[in-house]
């Protein structure tokens, strides 16, 4: 109940609210800062709040207004919505309507914005930049090639964009001085990698990482209808199997097994001192017939090593009555 009174009493603290990403400032993703030059142009004074700072607040707005991504815009504490609904109203008049309706006063200006005002750079560079954007709907600006990164922050962009089987583009600004320098005035992004998604700059490599981590990434991708390749079957089989040098599918997990052969087996490798990484097959129906097929093993528990097969309760508990576990398992 405290959080919900806070979440209202910050979205009441302005008729104009934008929960962000870093501050107007300083946005810290290019979603923010797209909606901030937005607000801008319309010449309107807003508050805003860094959801970066106050995790609570974060993880609490997305509840409390079911949307499951930043930036978000609030009009009298109402949710317009996130940085392409801002944007198509924009474009539309529709969000001056808005402001208009609910007696938003607009504020003097030079209406320069991020949006509008020029670069200083050539037509020419300009269109070569945006083609360059637009050349994928995932692209990445990197030290390097995805292959043969330069940099330890172009290493994790592509990283975390292979582990989550994403396809995407990408320019070695190594090769091209004029683009790397042009690009960090056209997207006021001044270091490299730089990730844009269908046309849009989502951040650099802490950016991205964070986005990675907290799930964010996976939703901005389907939101923008960016297919991710799903993993098959057979490579994840294979990705669990290695998860732990020594791992144990097993029905519920070692602090409750749910049968007694998984229990034994658990106790064994405990009384031997052995650390194991585990996976309950109860909660995963294609997990659990697909290594039946996979190992040639139709039962449970199955004990694995360097992803190989040592086999089930039997064996294991085998093992180690004949004092061979632990070395069994330490090769």
């Amino acid at each position: 109940m405290l959080l919900k009174s806070r979440l209202q009493q910050l979205l009441d603290s302005h008729p104009v609210m934008l929960f962000m990403k870093g501050t107007p400032e300083e946005p810290k993703c290019g979603f923010s800062r797209q909606v901030v030059d937005i607000l801008k142009d319309e010449k309107v004074e807003f508050g805003s709040f860094n959801i970066l700072s106050d995790n609570e607040v974060r993880e609490g707005l997305k509840k409390f207004s079911n949307w499951p991504t930043f930036p978000q815009l609030y009009c009298k504490g109402e949710l317009l919505g996130g940085c392409d609904i801002v944007i198509a109203m924009h474009k539309s008049g529709e969000l001056k309507d808005v402001f208009r309706d609910h007696g938003i006063e607009t504020v003097g200006g030079s209406g320069k914005s991020g949006i509008s005002e020029s670069t200083g750079l050539s037509a020419t560079l300009t269109s070569r930049l945006e083609s360059l954007i637009n050349s994928s709907p995932v692209m990445l600006f990197m030290k390097g090639k995805p292959e043969e990164p330069k940099c330890g922050f172009s290493g994790k962009v592509v990283e975390i964009l292979k582990q989550g089987k994403v396809d995407f583009g990408s320019f070695d600004i190594l090769t091209d001085e004029e683009v790397r320098q042009g690009l960090k005035v056209y997207s006021n992004w001044s270091s490299y990698p730089q990730l844009y998604i269908k046309g849009e700059l989502i951040g650099g490599s802490d950016i991205v990482l964070e986005m990675q981590k907290s799930g964010e990434l996976k939703k901005v991708l389907a939101e923008k209808g960016i297919t991710v390749e799903k993993e098959n079957l057979e490579d994840r089989l294979k990705n669990l199997i290695t998860s732990s040098p020594v791992m144990l599918f097993m029905k519920g997990n070692p602090d409750s097994p749910r049968c007694g052969f998984s229990s034994k087996v658990v106790n064994a490798l405990k009384e031997e001192g052995v650390n194991f990484g585990s996976f309950d097959i109860l909660t995963d129906e294609e997990v659990r017939q697909g290594l039946k097929v996979y190992s040639n093993w139709p039962t449970f528990p199955q004990l694995y090593h360097k992803g190989e097969l040592i086999g089930g309760c039997d064996i294991v508990m085998e093992l180690k009555d004949n004092g061979e576990l632990k070395s069994t398992l330490s090769e």
